[in-house]
């Protein structure tokens, strides 16, 4: 009864002081209602000075001042030019700034921040630095919030202009870069879930209305995120080549060998980027090894096993990797990671451990990815024939879709790939001179399984 009590008081106290600020502000209640109305048939100009009149002087007195004070204010920009266009520029960062301070609870640093730097970078009122330090600010004090992609690729964008400039060292792209990768990557795995955990109910027609409308945006939102990683990856170009990596490593080694976190970045990064053969990969290597015998420490001496010719050793050196990892997550990726590295000695090794990575997270798209290309580069050694050899393209086709459809972020690689082995698969006109359409083609090679032909 008590707890009854005290919440119809916090009631009463609430809408007590709402009809109090009516009371107070009768016209700007009246109009609120008006610009509102406007607002949602999109007729801009004629909310325009009602919404004024009620932000200016009740500015706390309802969200709507800042969520549709954007919208008018952005409509208001598009249709001025000079000095109008300037002076609604600057209201509108005004505002952003003011619904921190009025709705704290409804807007973030980082989304504030973010909002303000994309309108100053979209009319060029800004510099490089400007921007950068902006959103660096934010990235650094409110990285939960930091989830805009578009933002995510100006910071890193306009820190690698300020290097080319002369004005950022190296080390900063890669340190940045490997921030903004890692929020990327943070972001999709929890999209991903999304993902993972709707589609079989998408499958069976099972997914309710509410459902299909966050499978939507979770799909839509890791595609995204997969056009900004790209947009990112080329971005850092050729400043991550070996030859730029080593000396940068070569030269820093000494004074950050004992730092676990760059020592872990620079061997990851070696590793990526292809610079195993190089003296400083084994010495980046061992200095982790020695900070942090983890799971990816004897990943990376299975791979200088393997280029010493110790298979054996590579094995077990991967399994023990495999072995300390408990994160299901972080141990698809050293499996998915493994299995690219065996893949020139052994395809069916490679398929092996891809498929081991979808075991562990089954929106490991990487890893079907790598099975469709695996089994595109086959198609010589699979079948008697020319139409059996093209037919191993169309299980490499449908690898690639499902890469896409586990994990959007890579829907724009996987729909590319998938389009290059369906135009390699035997045509139509190949199908019907042939006889086989609806039969079932086996495959004897490594890759087994079977295929059925389309029909005409």
């Amino acid at each position: 009864m008590k707890k009854r009590h005290y919440l119809t008081m916090i009631m009463v106290t609430m809408l007590t002081g709402l009809s109090m600020a009516q009371a107070q502000n009768p016209e700007c209640m009246t109009n609120l209602s008006i610009y509102a109305e406007h607002v949602k048939v999109k007729n801009y100009d004629a909310a325009y000075e009602p919404w004024k009149m009620v932000y200016e002087s009740c500015p706390d007195i309802n969200k709507a001042n800042f969520s549709y004070g954007e919208r008018i204010l952005k409509a208001k920009i598009e249709s001025s030019t000079g000095a109008d266009k300037d002076a609604y520029l600057q209201d509108l960062l005004s505002l952003y700034d003011n619904s921190l301070k009025y709705f704290p609870t409804k807007y973030t640093k980082a989304g504030v921040a973010i909002d303000k730097a994309l309108l100053m970078y979209e009319n060029k009122m800004a510099s490089d630095e400007e921007l950068f330090n902006m959103l660096d600010k934010a990235f650094q004090e409110d990285q939960e919030n930091f989830k805009n992609p578009r933002a995510l690729y100006l910071y890193f964008s306009s820190l690698v202009d300020l290097h080319g400039a002369g004005k950022k060292d190296l080390q900063d792209v890669f340190n940045t870069y490997d921030d903004v990768t890692g929020k990327i990557e943070e972001e999709n795995k929890q999209l991903t879930g999304v993902v993972t955990k709707l589609l079989p109910k998408d499958s069976l027609g099972t997914l309710t209305s509410k459902e299909k409308s966050t499978l939507r945006a979770a799909t839509v939102n890791s595609e995204s995120y997969g056009k900004v990683a790209s947009s990112v990856d080329s971005k850092l170009g050729a400043l991550a080549d070996c030859d730029n990596l080593i000396p940068l490593y070569e030269k820093s080694f000494e004074e950050k060998k004992g730092d676990v976190k760059w020592v872990k970045r620079a061997v990851g990064r070696m590793f990526s980027k292809e610079c195993t053969d190089d003296p400083m990969f084994r010495k980046l290597f061992e200095a982790q090894l020695a900070l942090d015998p983890s799971a990816d420490a004897y990943m990376y001496g299975g791979v200088l096993k393997q280029k010493s010719g110790d298979m054996n050793g590579a094995l077990a050196d991967f399994n023990k990797a495999v072995e300390l990892e408990t994160d299901s997550y972080k141990k698809s990726e050293i499996l998915y990671k493994i299995a690219t590295t065996v893949r020139n000695s052994s395809s069916s090794q490679a398929r092996s451990y891809a498929m081991k990575a979808i075991d562990a997270n089954p929106a490991n798209g990487k890893a079907y990815l790598l099975i469709a290309t695996l089994y595109g580069n086959s198609a010589n050694a699979c079948g008697d024939t020319p139409f059996e050899k093209r037919a191993i393209y169309w299980k490499a086709a449908a690898m690639a879709r499902k890469a896409a459809t586990v994990d959007p972020a890579l829907s724009g690689r996987a729909s590319q790939l998938a389009a290059n082995y369906d135009a390699k698969a035997p045509s139509k006109e190949m199908i019907f001179s042939s006889g086989k359409a609806g039969q079932t083609i086996s495959f004897s090679c490594w890759v087994g399984g079977s295929v059925t032909v389309p029909n005409l």
